[in-house]
């Protein structure tokens, strides 16, 4: 009933998506008699990723869903019992078709809090059996979650607090689950949007996109409008031919620039029309599909001022090639010089968007003080995480039947300390940590 209730639920994570070895121990925690023997594990990760000093716990809200929908089906038991050996009780598989996580009390970190080695993200308590068949699920829930929202933190850390961090990496993603938990997560890290309009529908994530190069170069320039009039902002007085309108700013935008009227691309421009009829409150440029200077600048300029008479206002452009710094600082003068010229002054303060495969060290070039760089979209570096592609959480058990259980090895720093934990944060009187 609590998965039909929530599908969102059934789809985070089912209870086979697990590996075969915890069907294996639960099979032999029930022949010994041991299924209901009361159990805690403790999740958490040994090392800071990325190098860092902290990460960020995440997934819980996932866990939760995957925890109140926990139900094995018909379909599941039986695939269990053709992975398990033919003589296997059928009693085993009747106790695992009434199992469910009643009786399972999970303590967690609150959703985005600072997180720390050793100290556990999750402790998960209840029947033995259950609680183990729980632990490759809760890993996979919560270690690319924690690391997404951890790397996301970082990169808004370098940004800084000014700078708007759009998530546009759902191409690049591990698949459509790793892009639904990328995009809902490097949220939870501290970006602002993201494109994914999955994660808008399921999660609430606020989305973001405009136009492709695509888009512009599907179009000649020879394309006729079927209605090009748009009326005013307001909505009183008459309608405008939005692409006469744009002609006649061109030749006014290209002698101020010091440009022939023909060097803008038509197809480009054509282009831009259609979007802004389409998007009249909300146009924004793509300007470097064939040349930021020559074609892009003016194309942009010349429709921002025909709807400006109209009393719409251009929200911005976009660059996705070459020198984004410095083509960001070129782009911001001619603003201002066009701001002056045409009498027009928020002009010269439109946001400049930019994005291509950008990582840290550029986010943090991008960010400099005297950017003019007012928005970056960020795709590959955070979805994939390549300066650290696994967090490492692990899962492990710190008693059983109110007794301490503790896993010594050969390997020290995978020795685990024993027993029930309750973890504390001491503050300064500054309010920081000590």
């Amino acid at each position: 009933m609590a998965a039909e209730q929530d599908p969102e639920g059934r789809a985070a994570a089912r209870p086979l998506l697990t590996d075969l070895y915890q069907a294996t121990m639960a099979l032999g925690y029930w022949r010994a008699g041991r299924a209901q023997d009361q159990a805690e594990f403790e999740l958490f990760f040994r090392q800071c990723p990325f190098g860092g000093a902290f990460a960020l716990a995440a997934g819980l809200r996932d866990c939760v869903r995957f925890l109140r929908a926990f139900r094995l089906r018909d379909a599941d038991v039986q695939f269990l019992a053709s992975a398990l050996p033919p003589d296997t009780d059928p009693a085993f598989f009747e106790h695992l078709r009434a199992l469910d996580c009643s009786g399972v009390t999970v303590r967690a970190l609150p959703e985005g809090s600072l997180a720390f080695p050793g100290v556990p993200l999750l402790q998960v308590s209840g029947p033995l059996l259950v609680v183990q068949l729980l632990e490759t699920p809760l890993l996979c829930l919560v270690s690319y979650a924690s690391l997404i929202a951890t790397n996301a933190a970082r990169l808004r850390l370098i940004a800084g607090p000014d700078k708007r961090l759009l998530e546009m990496g759902l191409r690049r993603a591990q698949g459509p689950d790793g892009g639904l938990t990328a995009s809902t997560y490097s949220y939870l890290g501290g970006f602002d949007a993201s494109s994914n309009v999955l994660a808008g529908q399921l999660r609430g994530v606020p989305v973001a996109g405009t136009l492709a190069h695509s888009f512009v170069t599907s179009f000649s320039g020879s394309e006729v409008p079927p209605d090009p009039m748009l009326a005013p902002a307001a909505g009183q007085g008459s309608q405008v031919d939005l692409a006469a309108s744009v002609e006649m700013w061109l030749e006014r935008v290209c002698g101020h620039l010091g440009l022939g009227v023909q060097e803008p691309h038509r197809g480009e421009r054509a282009a831009f029309v259609a979007y802004a009829l389409a998007f009249p409150r909300a146009f924004q440029g793509l300007l470097d599909t064939y040349s930021v200077r020559r074609s892009g600048l003016p194309n942009f300029l010349a429709v921002a001022l025909a709807l400006q008479e109209l009393g719409y206002q251009a929200v911005g452009v976009r660059l996705d090639s070459g020198d984004l710094l410095q083509q960001a600082r070129e782009i911001r003068g001619v603003f201002r010089t066009a701001a002056a010229q045409f009498g027009v002054p928020w002009l010269q303060s439109v946001p400049i968007a930019v994005s291509n495969n950008i990582d840290e060290e550029e986010l943090a070039r991008l960010a400099q003080k005297g950017s003019e760089v007012n928005v970056i979209g960020i795709g590959t570096s955070v979805v994939t995480c390549p300066r650290q592609p696994s967090l490492g959480c692990v899962y492990k058990l710190v008693s059983v039947g109110g007794q301490p259980r503790m896993k010594l090895t050969e390997d020290p720093e995978k020795q685990t300390l024993p027993g029930s934990k309750a973890a504390f944060r001491l503050l300064g009187s500054d309010g920081r940590t000590v």
